[in-house]
């Protein structure tokens, strides 16, 4: 009689979820800071989840981390330090790398084994990038690093948890200002803001708490299939009102200049990611 593999249920939202079956389990621990586990799965390939939250796939786990980067890093045009907070798993590290012009990238990740255990199992998301002699790979809680931090940024990218556990503090006012601190003239902050049909009081709360240290703070989406509930919205803040604003013709300039590679990210998509659905819109007229 052949056993039933083990499930995994997704417990981010307490009355509703997506279960995965577990067909083996590659790594499981907690980590000091949080249970982390790693598995696999017929469809989704490698699954990695954080206290009950699955966190990244390798099947979907591109579309995540080319809108993270390449939306922000080609509107600014012309990044050559990056600041990436969290994103252990090391894709956001590896899109970032792509861009030719980037001198160096500053990383900031609380937990050690999240990125030992990811290089080890989910090998393809930093495909190297950790051993890049561009990247500095820092081990600390980002809200204290960008608040003692004596450099500044052209792009920084919060690639955090969403607000439960060791991820709660990255939405916080006291983050956000040490990230205006630390942000160059010109340059713009984004980071994951959550499902914002199901977590529209992050939006919320994220729209309220940016909007005075900003000129411009915002959104823009991107449907990842395994944040199961609608579009991911990503939060947008900078004092230069150009760069949401970039013509798609300079935008498809930059990216062949950067010779990217990508399978989800387009030049189109990023202009019409800014495209806001009204109940999204509506929050911000009266946040």
């Amino acid at each position: 009689m052949t056993e039933t593999p083990p499930t995994y249920l997704e417990t981010l939202y307490p009355a509703w979820g997506q279960q995965f079956v577990m067909d083996e389990v590659l790594f499981e621990v907690n980590t000091g800071h949080q249970h982390l586990v790693i598995f696999k799965n017929e469809q989704w390939g490698r699954v990695m989840a954080l206290d009950g939250v699955i966190q990244t796939t390798e099947k979907d786990e591109f579309i995540y981390h080319e809108m993270m980067t390449h939306v922000p890093m080609l509107a600014h045009g012309d990044a050559k330090k990056v600041l990436i907070i969290g994103g252990g798993d090391g894709g956001i590290l590896r899109e970032v790398l792509k861009h030719e012009t980037v001198e160096s990238v500053t990383q900031v990740e609380i937990d050690q084994q999240v990125i030992d255990m990811c290089v080890q199992y989910l090998p393809n998301h930093s495909a190297g990038a950790f051993s890049n002699p561009k990247a500095t790979i820092v081990i600390a809680d980002g809200v204290d690093f960008v608040n003692a931090c004596t450099e500044t940024f052209d792009v920084i990218i919060s690639d955090s948890t969403d607000p439960i556990g060791p991820g709660e503090v990255l939405f916080t006012s006291r983050f956000y200002q040490g990230i205006q601190r630390c942000l160059n003239v010109g340059g713009v902050f984004v980071a994951q803001n959550g499902v914002s049909f199901l977590q529209t009081d992050e939006v919320k709360t994220t729209f309220n708490r940016l909007s005075p240290l900003f000129r411009e703070t915002t959104f823009y989406a991107a449907a990842v299939p395994t944040y199961v509930g609608g579009i991911m919205t990503f939060a947008w803040a900078t004092d230069n009102l150009a760069l949401k604003e970039v013509d798609v013709a300079v935008l498809e300039a930059r990216f062949r200049q950067q010779k990217l590679k990508t399978r989800f990210y387009t030049p189109s998509l990023h202009q019409g990611s800014f495209a806001l659905p009204q109940y999204i819109l509506d929050v911000l007229k009266n946040g």
